[in-house]
């Protein structure tokens, strides 16, 4: 019997960076300007409009919203005119609260896996999720106790706890959790949004962040397990409603709240692909800069093309 290969994803210098890119530079215009909706919709009628043009066969898995409430970039879009040949999974503005009050980390994502091969995390919007490094993939439990998940992570990294950062979203929900991570001695980088950031920063050796913990966004959950395969680190999530109708509709869906799902029962392929473009400087990517003729931007790539990680600075003549 003889098996069709897995497509490989377009990176790089390839199109698929486009959609983030031209979705970044829409949002510029919003900056700081204190309008978390306009933004938002400049960004996601760019990326739509550009995913148009890029002739990927690809259905849209988690996008901005449902078909009934959302216009662009609803969950189950199809682009292309053949069978989906790719599951895509979207955030054309992630760190929204950011770009509104012009503050740092506000990026447009996009990730692709073959179709079929990402887990549907729908209608959860919310999950807990855990990401360490390479060196401790598959050695840290995270239905462990916070102390002994730190513990497990001091011993892959062969690294003291109290020499150890954790990065958390600064929620009400995650209070808890900070509290936990203090008591075990370890340091805790609290932002206001920006998990993928900090999932790819745990993920990434040496960056200044050994792990990310916390309560956040499926979609965010969802493209940090793509780039996180990629890479080789670790990334595990648990579905963790935080609203009274999300509890209700994952109820009725029948979802397991004790259960946390490995990378590979997330993200089963090696085929992915990961692309962020910066709006705001952050800690991972230059925030777009925009001069008299002309735009720069710049992208972390990863998988397909691009391995591992690559960075790209483009520059694009202004409308």
């Amino acid at each position: 019997m003889s098996l069709t290969p897995e497509p490989r994803p377009p990176v790089g210098p390839h199109p698929l960076r486009r959609a983030p890119e031209a979705a970044a530079r829409a949002a510029y215009d919003w900056i700081g300007r204190g309008d978390r909706t306009l933004a938002d919709d400049a960004a996601v009628a760019a990326m739509a409009a550009r995913l148009e043009t890029l002739g990927l066969d690809a259905r849209l898995l988690v996008g901005e919203g449902p078909r009934d409430e959302i216009g662009q970039l609803y969950h189950g879009q199809v682009f292309g005119r053949g069978e989906p040949r790719w599951d895509v999974v979207v955030d054309p503005l992630e760190g929204t609260s950011f770009l509104a009050k012009g503050m740092t980390n506000a990026m447009a994502v996009l990730g692709l896996a073959p179709h079929g091969s990402l887990f549907n995390p729908l209608p959860a919007l919310y999950m807990e999720k855990l990401a360490v490094p390479p060196a401790a993939r598959g050695r840290v439990d995270p239905t462990a106790p916070v102390a002994e998940r730190l513990r497990q992570l001091s011993k892959a990294l062969d690294k003291p706890v109290l020499d150890m950062t954790v990065y958390v979203i600064e929620k009400p929900r995650n209070k808890a959790l900070v509290e936990a991570i203090h008591a075990a001695g370890a340091r805790v980088a609290l932002y206001p949004a920006g998990d993928v950031a900090g999932a790819l920063m745990a993920a990434i050796p040496g960056s200044g962040i050994d792990a990310l913990m916390g309560t956040g966004g499926t979609p965010e959950g969802l493209l940090s397990a793509i780039a996180i395969r990629a890479m080789g680190g670790d990334f595990m999530a648990r579905v963790d409603p935080q609203l009274a109708t999300e509890c209700r509709a994952v109820e009725a869906a029948g979802m397991d709240l004790t259960r946390w799902y490995r990378l590979d029962e997330l993200v089963r392929s090696d085929q992915v692909a990961f692309c962020a473009t910066g709006i705001t400087t952050g800690l991972l990517l230059d925030g777009v800069e925009r001069g008299g003729l002309q735009e720069k931007t710049h992208s972390l790539l990863i998988g397909g093309e691009a391995g591992a990680r690559q960075m790209l600075t483009s520059w694009h003549p202004r409308a």
